[in-house]
């Protein structure tokens, strides 16, 4: 009897391409919509209705059942809250990395099992290895659309049971795939920016939820520049969107943002060279380790501190907290508390922990 894998369909190219996948390998496939988010866009048009039927016209295509879950209050509160809180103490988060990990596989798994699902599967461009009872994240042969940045929260218990069919795939056969049997996916654009934002403007949303506080834009040695619209909507490292052409430097470099003050809402700038922008290493912490915690407290392995950054050299020191301090081959640029620091051994993503702060070599 075929074994049953409920896929996660989005209503995008990637996960109609993978239903069709295991329904041509045998498998009793069962489409699953997950609504995570159900504010209307800026046009008055909600999203997730153009989506879903766009999983019907995908599944009636490849003769599939599929049904439709709303996981809405659990990602408010789950996700969402945490993104603002974060927000909210000036740190810059994923919640991408929080989806994955407490709604799509998570509760998008225990759907699944009521479903009667032997596995769950996704469009994500990842890999994975079971081994017995073991379980390894492995990069996607398509290292541009590599997803497993995302992944690196997600448990042993999570992965089990989990196929991912892009993973030996380049995103143009995915596409050369959807176009060959006229899934109604096949030239639908890729999905940009945070899940539940999308296309609209991320400035215009946030204010909707946190009130912006103005304040001073100044430089360290005190001169103000001018007004910043709320430090939320800052990064470390950034140049545009400051408002503050005109006043060049003393070099005539361009402005960029050094640090955030919350205590004093104050946003410090600079010009010219970007040496204060880089750093020796970083703290991190809540660290998820895969398949499990390194028997070495010291080790040397690869890393990204954003998504589609290469991958970086480096030490890391485990705090024996669930934490560590790593050390960086090569001095890297603005590093942003609230994002991920996510560890590589070759293929293989070994996990990751939030940023807490970059360190500096005295």
């Amino acid at each position: 009897m075929a074994k049953t894998v409920v896929v996660g369909m989005s209503g995008g190219v990637d996960s109609s391409v993978a239903a069709l996948l295991l329904k041509e390998q045998g498998y009793n496939v069962i489409g699953l919509f997950m609504n995570n988010w159900e504010e209307k866009d800026e046009c008055g048009a909600c999203t997730g209705e153009e989506d879903f039927a766009d999983v019907r016209r995908v599944a009636g295509a490849i003769g599939i059942p599929y049904y439709s879950v709303n996981f809405a209050k659990e990602y408010y509160d789950r996700v969402f809250s945490y993104f603002l809180t974060e927000y909210e103490a000036g740190r810059t988060p994923n919640p991408d990395v929080l989806c994955n990990r407490e709604i799509k596989f998570k509760e998008f798994k225990q759907v699944a099992k009521e479903l009667g699902a032997d596995y769950v599967a996704t469009g994500h461009y990842c890999d994975v290895l079971h081994d017995g009872d073991t379980h390894y994240l492995l990069k996607a042969k398509d290292q541009g659309k590599d997803q497993t940045y995302f992944l690196n929260q997600l448990s042993q218990s999570q992965l089990d049971g989990v196929l991912f069919p892009l993973g030996k795939m380049d995103k143009s056969e995915v596409r050369a795939i959807a176009e060959k049997y006229n899934l109604a996916t096949a030239k639908k654009k890729d999905s940009t920016g945070i899940c539940f934002i999308g296309e609209r403007n991320f400035r215009r949303f946030l204010q909707t939820y946190l009130p912006a506080k103005r304040g001073k834009m100044m430089t360290y040695d005190g001169k103000v520049l001018g007004e910043h619209l709320g430090l939320m909507y800052y990064t470390i490292g950034q140049r545009k969107g400051l408002n503050i052409g005109g006043q060049k430097g003393d070099d005539g470099g361009r402005w960029f943002v050094i640090e955030k003050d919350i205590p004093n809402n104050i946003l410090y700038v600079a010009h010219g060279g970007e040496e204060r922008l880089y750093s020796d290493g970083l703290i991190c912490s809540n660290i998820n380790w895969i398949p499990s915690v390194p028997k070495n407290a010291e080790f040397h392995c690869t890393a990204k501190f954003r998504y589609r950054q290469p991958e970086q050299g480096c030490k890391v020191i485990l705090d024996g907290k669930g934490g560590a301090m790593v050390e960086f081959d090569e001095k890297q640029r603005a590093i942003t508390e609230g994002q991920f620091a996510v560890f590589y051994d070759g293929d293989k993503c070994i996990g990751g922990g939030v940023i807490e702060k970059a360190t500096f070599k005295k």
